[in-house]
């Protein structure tokens, strides 16, 4: 005999026309639901003749707890989180109560992630394309993460160039860890590098403002702000902030949209790692040491080193012709 179903219900923003159909469909089906009080009245009108639970902002493992204990009486459990439920959702903190619990997917109680849109979507389509290119996103909350493993994090994604999504910026006890993530990207980003910073999104007391790293941290930002940081190449323009994914380094795309002298099109830049290698191996022979290229190229220089090993393009097809 079953004992219940436990359904994590990511959300999505909290507007239902960005909620899915899943999840919708989840929450008319279960029994009992669980979940933070601003959360629980984003879905208010859906919760008509239900076990409702309510829980605080730091109560994640009673909810987790809660759920369980429901889903062992037979009960089907919606256990919400905003955006999804899997990033720094009630999806995480639940499987551990449930693995410490003893739980197994055959022990009775099924177990369904149901996915929604993560702020790091919902914030990037209000204010454009940020997210086109490479990107991140790091919690700023140290409440069970250690701060220096997050300056780390965030200190190596400013360094390589990603975009990055801050979320928990800020909070009214936690008012410093904002501007230490600003002087952190200052090391390696320019001051005028866009940044957006986008509170509440698709939710009642939107807003949204435009500002510089520079400028970051003397913008109003709290707990319902999620900051995003563009890389060496966004811009903005007309209200829009636009990442660009690189189509500039291949084609031409003013006229006929033919490929650059050079490039060709579905292959690998020129500078993809092919065309690298290629350019690794001559500047080594004309005498780049490797401390010299792995400066150069902001790369490790045992990794330059092990690629120096490596067979080029042309050596590998050489080498192919040969054994034929």
């Amino acid at each position: 005999m079953s004992h219940g179903k436990i359904m994590l219900v990511g959300i999505g923003p909290g507007n239902h026309d960005h909620m899915t159909h899943r999840a919708r469909a989840a929450i008319a089906e279960a029994d009992v639901v669980v979940g933070y009080v601003t959360y629980i009245k984003l879905v208010a009108d859906l919760l008509e003749g239900k076990e409702v639970i309510r829980k605080g902002m730091t109560e994640e493992l009673d909810r987790a707890i809660h759920a369980l204990e429901a889903a062992r009486e037979g009960k089907k459990v919606a256990l919400i989180s905003s955006g999804d439920a899997g990033v720094y959702g009630m999806a995480g903190p639940t499987y551990e109560v449930l693995f410490q619990a003893g739980w197994t997917p055959d022990s009775g109680v099924e177990v369904e992630v149901i996915p929604g849109a993560s702020a790091i979507n919902a914030c990037a389509s209000l204010v454009g394309a940020p997210l086109t290119h490479d990107f991140c996103s790091i919690s700023l909350s140290d409440l069970l993460t250690p701060w220096p493993v997050i300056a780390r994090r965030l200190d190596a994604v400013a360094a390589a160039d990603f975009v990055v999504a801050l979320y928990n910026p800020k909070s009214g006890r936690r008012t410093q860890q904002i501007v230490q993530a600003q002087q952190l990207f200052l090391r390696h980003r320019s001051p005028d590098t866009p940044v957006a910073i986008v509170k509440s999104a698709y939710r009642r007391r939107q807003a949204i403002v435009f500002t510089t790293l520079q400028n970051m941290s003397d913008c109003d930002i709290g707990m319902l702000s999620t900051v995003l940081i563009g890389n060496s190449n966004t811009f903005v323009r007309d209200g829009l902030m636009i990442t660009p994914r690189g189509y500039a380094n291949k084609y031409e795309l003013h006229g006929d949209g033919s490929t650059r002298e050079g490039e060709k099109a579905g292959r690998s830049l020129s500078t993809g790692l092919v065309g690298w290698m290629e350019n690794l191996h001559i500047d080594h022979a004309e005498g780049q040491s490797i401390a010299d290229l792995a400066t150069q190229h902001h790369l490790p220089a045992d990794y330059i080193e092990a690629v120096l090993k490596m067979p080029t393009a042309d050596e590998e097809t050489a080498a192919e012709e040969t054994e034929v």
